[in-house]
Formats: structure tokens, C-alpha cells, sequence
């Protein structure tokens, strides 16, 4: 197989899974796609149906002992597309736009790479994982034993990035992505006429109050030099047009990169909401839950990634990612049992947003992902 139909490939298997997104634990036929890839290819074991629609697959060369895992995310989100392509979406109000059809891709394209090329001498799992995208994928395929079934000594991922030119390469040690809490305030009084406001006990100002009153929490009660995000998402009561509500909902997220940040932010929600309700005689409950941990790589397999991106990208185009960003990775679930390390590749400076309804995957980066995992695969299980 020549380079340039491998490109061919991962260009229609891309396209492919960008018209028919699956949402998480629901990517059915897109597993059932990688699988057979996988077993096209002729890899030693394909197992599906890893922390439920999760594919595992497995390819052995040499006699090493050594593992290492290669990980791609497959889900997509609920967001109805605008682009033009002519792979737009066939699924209503379901889009890749994260980018997550180029990441299987890629690593459907480094399986193939590995298999026929080989180079390398131990165990390579290629884990394609389900629903990253609201935080519990990792976790459904470690609880469904995937450390102790397909074990692994360190483990790599990647994202593209929209903004950095295609054939560009980031990354970091230590903190490289933030945890991401979420939180629910619900705030009861006693709604009544809009017109007799004093007839009742109303929520709306005290809601408004304590969605000014959170802002507080970064600017006033956090260290500076801790990096941390306190966003209100979502402001629900049950008002109408003449009638004040007795109840409101906030809700939100919060980024951190630290432990002790995060129970700190907790910690002053709490306080903030039940002295503003205290203050306007209503009653407020908290529900602060966390669902992304920080991502934070290994600093000498970051270095390895470092070298095995020498052997991809022009020098002038691998840097060090200077500061963390505060979006959030499940993938960091997995370096709870073993060390790894997370990369960016440029999407192209033009590239929409991620979470766009006009983003889409440059399949211009599709070789650079490919050729990575391929090189930090020999360059970890160098052959003897």
C-alpha cells in the first residue's frame, strides 16, 4: 500500500463517519465500521462492544512484552450542521464538530500503517473509545475491565485544533487540559401576580443576583496564579409573561486544574448561594458534581512525543504548547493507571471552532495523525 492511497482511505473513511454521527454509547454502526476495518486490515484480536460501544483492537509483533495503547474518541454531538459538504450530516441535529471522525480516521490509518509495515517490536492497542464528549466513555471501558483485559504500560491520544495551521504539532507536560465540574442551583420561593410582587415571595431578583454573585468566586475568593473558569450556562424559571416565578434553576460549569481549586470553587458556591438566598428569604440547594479530571501528561513521555513528532513535522512547526487550555479531555481517566501523553495537530488557522456548526475535520491532517501514532508505536517498542 502506497502513501498516497492510504491518504485516499482516511479521507473516505473520514467523510464517511462525518455523515452518519453517533451520539455517545449510541455509535453503533460506527464501531461496527472500525471493527471492520480492524479485521480488514488483519489485526491479532478485535473486540467490540468495550464499555458499550467501545472497540478494542490488538496487534502483536515480535516477542516484547511491552504495551502501549493509541486512543481515538468516535462520538459526536447534538448539534444540527450548516456546512455544505457534500458529507454533510444524514443524521438531524447530530454533527462531527469536534473533529472526532478525523481522530478515528487517523487511527484506523495508523492500524493499517502498523499491520502491513510493522517496525516495531511488542503490543499495540488501538482503543476507539465512546463518549468522550460528556465525560464517560474512559470511564465505561475502564469499568468494563480494559486495564485488566487489554493491558497497557502507557497510552497517547490526540486532538486536532482549529486555529493552528495543518502539519503543526503542540503539546506540554504536567497540565495540558483543565477538569470540568458541573453544577445545578435551585433556587424556591413563592411566585405570584406579576403585577403584586410583595403578594409573594419571587425568585427572578435573587436568581439574578447570585448569578452576579458567582462571578466572584475567580475574581475574589481564588488564588490569581490558579487558572480557573466559572461559566452559568443555562438560567431556567417557571414565570411567564405576568406571572413572577417560585422557581429557578442555574446551571453551569467550572475549570480548573487542581484538586484543591475545585473543592474551593464548591466550596464558595455553597457559601454565595445560600447567603444570597438567605438575603432575599428564599432557599437554595447546590448539586456540584465532577466530570472531567485534569489531563496531565507525563513529562518524559511528553519528551517522547516530542521526538517521535521530529520525525513527522518540519522542526520550525513542533513547539511547546506555553499554557494549558481549559477545555476538558476524558482521555485523562485513563492516566489515573498508567503514564501518557495528549497532543494537538493543527486543524488549519481558517478552521470554524470546535462545537461549530460550521466546523469541519481538514483531512489535510489526516497523514500527520497517522504517521505520529506510527512513530511513537517504534519509538516506544523500538525493535531489539
Amino acid at each position: 500500500m502506497g502513501i498516497e492511497q492510504l491518504v485516499s482511505d482516511m479521507r473516505t473513511w473520514r467523510r464517511h463517519l462525518h455523515a452518519h454521527p453517533e451520539f455517545g454509547f449510541e455509535e453503533k454502526l460506527t464501531a461496527a465500521f472500525v471493527a471492520a476495518k480492524l479485521r480488514e486490515f488483519g489485526l491479532d484480536a478485535v473486540v467490540e462492544g468495550v464499555g458499550g460501544t467501545g472497540v478494542v483492537g490488538t496487534l502483536k509483533r515480535g516477542s516484547g512484552n511491552r504495551s502501549i495503547a493509541l486512543r481515538a474518541d468516535m462520538d459526536a454531538l447534538r448539534i444540527p450542521e450548516q456546512g455544505a459538504v457534500p458529507y454533510i450530516s444524514r443524521n438531524p441535529g447530530l454533527m462531527h464538530a469536534c473533529g472526532h471522525d478525523g481522530h478515528t480516521a487517523m487511527l484506523l490509518g495508523a492500524a493499517r500503517m502498523l499491520t502491513e509495515e510493522g517496525g516495531f517490536d511488542g503490543t499495540v492497542r488501538f482503543v476507539f473509545q465512546p463518549a468522550e464528549e460528556w465525560g464517560r466513555g474512559a470511564l465505561a471501558m475502564i469499568e468494563d475491565g480494559i486495564m485488566q483485559r487489554f493491558p497497557f504500560d502507557e497510552i497517547y491520544g490526540m486532538h486536532n485544533m482549529p486555529g493552528l495551521p495543518v502539519g503543526h504539532f503542540e503539546t506540554r507536560p504536567g497540565a495540558i487540559m483543565s477538569a470540568e465540574d458541573n453544577f445545578e442551583i435551585v433556587l424556591r420561593g413563592v411566585g405570584g401576580h406579576a403585577a403584586r410582587p410583595h403578594g409573594g415571595n419571587e425568585v427572578l431578583v435573587a436568581a439574578c443576583a447570585l448569578v452576579t454573585n458567582l462571578q466572584t468566586i475567580v475574581s475574589r475568593r481564588l488564588n490569581p496564579t490558579d487558572i480557573s473558569v466559572v461559566s452559568v450556562t443555562e438560567f431556567l424559571t417557571d414565570g411567564t409573561r405576568n406571572a413572577l416565578p417560585g422557581l429557578a434553576r442555574i446551571l453551569g460549569d467550572a475549570r480548573s486544574f487542581r484538586p484543591e481549586v475545585s473543592a474551593a470553587i464548591e466550596r464558595q458556591m455553597r457559601v454565595i448561594a445560600e447567603g444570597t438566598a438567605l438575603s432575599y428569604n428564599i432557599s437554595a440547594e447546590v448539586s456540584y458534581t465532577r466530570e472531567f479530571v485534569p489531563l496531565l501528561n507525563d513529562p518524559a513521555l511528553t519528551d517522547e512525543a516530542f521526538a517521535a513528532a521530529a520525525e513527522v513535522f518540519e522542526p520550525e512547526n513542533i513547539a511547546l504548547r506555553r499554557e494549558p487550555m481549559t477545555g476538558s479531555e476524558d482521555f485523562a481517566r485513563f492516566l489515573d493507571f498508567v503514564p501518557g501523553c495528549f497532543v494537538f495537530l493543527g486543524n488549519g488557522a481558517q478552521s470554524a471552532p470546535l462545537h461549530n456548526p460550521t466546523y469541519d475535520f481538514n483531512d489535510d491532517g489526516l497523514l500527520y495523525g497517522a504517521s505520529f501514532h506510527a512513530s511513537i508505536v517504534r519509538r516506544r517498542l523500538p525493535l531489539t
